[in-house]
């Protein structure tokens, strides 16, 4: 939720409902608002500093314990040769592996705690062992068993089934965690793993390579965070490839209105399909505008933000058309 209220803050900052004249964002060259990093904030005891002990005490270490108990962890160990057996669990299980690392980071960031890093340490350990040599990381590739139940979604080969494969949203997830933790501890065990596999997608993508995109959005946000921290413009053309991408079927089948993929992000003037594919979307999108400037994307957003708060958004604030899940 504060994801979801973070992004509808940015697209906010046009006017609303939109101008017919240009947005002003195109004379950005970042956000106008810096936000103050929350290290430098000191909370008061209070409801927000007890949620906050709540997290570093209670939360934190059940998420990393429930990587390890459901064989979210022991994945990573299978890939690398360190263990037997298959993958279990869902095939996007990777993502929360690296979504526990992230916010175990961000509360390093603010409280100090060696044995939480060097259990972090341990764990970036087994990832790096399970990542092939080119930079390919995604455990179930090399794990799952004939008759895997989800095989069908992950594909016969790497890349093979983006629509469903989840394989770039787990890299999306792991290069957001790499970011925490570089700028929560200073050390780049975990960044050169997130490097290594951003060099490699950005030899197998592009508009001269492989044209296609992930059926869930994240990699963009990933790959943004990624270029803030490193500066190489390759990774910042990388996502704005990918948000280029959607809704042009260059030599590949769409993947309709669930993936926000049934036109051109530039058109789109509805907010449709799974909510948190397109609020990671709607992100990468608003990263696009204050950092480059692009008016299109800017008007896009501004069309967006209108369909979401004038028509889809309940009261609570919350957002999505399913009942029983996130969607």
């Amino acid at each position: 939720m504060i994801r979801i209220g973070l992004v509808f803050l940015l697209m906010g900052a046009s006017v609303w409902p939109p101008s017919s004249g240009p947005s002003m964002w195109t004379s950005w060259n970042d956000y106008p608002v810096t936000a103050v990093p929350f290290t430098d904030v000191r909370l008061e005891p209070g409801f927000w500093q007890t949620r906050l002990e709540t997290n570093r005490r209670a939360t934190v270490p059940h998420i990393l314990r429930q990587c390890e108990v459901t064989g979210r962890v022991n994945n990573f160990l299978k890939a690398a040769g360190k263990m037997e057996g298959h993958f279990e669990g869902w095939w996007f299980n990777d993502s929360d592996v690296y979504k526990s690392i992230e916010a175990a980071s961000y509360s390093l960031m603010s409280h100090p705690d060696p044995e939480l890093e060097r259990y972090l340490d341990d764990l970036i350990a087994r990832i790096a062992a399970a990542q092939e040599p080119d930079g390919y990381l995604f455990t179930p590739r090399r794990t799952m068993a004939p008759n895997y139940r989800f095989a069908a979604s992950v594909g016969p080969e790497r890349w093979s089934r983006l629509g469903s494969s989840h394989e770039l949203y787990c890299l999306g997830h792991l290069f957001e965690a790499a970011v925490a933790h570089y700028q929560a501890t200073g050390k780049r065990s975990l960044l050169e793993i997130a490097l290594k596999s951003a060099d490699l997608l950005d030899r197998v993508f592009g508009p001269d390579k492989k044209r296609d995109v992930p059926g869930h959005q994240e990699v963009e946000i990933g790959l943004i965070r990624l270029y803030r921290v490193t500066r190489d413009e390759r990774y910042l053309r990388l996502a704005r490839f990918f948000l280029q991408e959607r809704g042009r079927a260059h030599g590949r089948r769409l993947y309709g209105t669930y993936s926000q993929d049934h036109k051109p992000v530039t058109e789109q003037e509805e907010a449709v399909g799974h909510a948190v594919r397109a609020l990671y979307m709607y992100m990468a999108m608003a990263d696009v505008v204050a950092l480059l400037g692009d008016p299109a994307y800017a008007r896009a957003l501004d069309r967006l933000w209108a369909d979401v708060v004038g028509r889809k958004m309940y009261v609570t604030g919350g957002i999505g058309a399913a009942g029983g899940h996130e969607g």
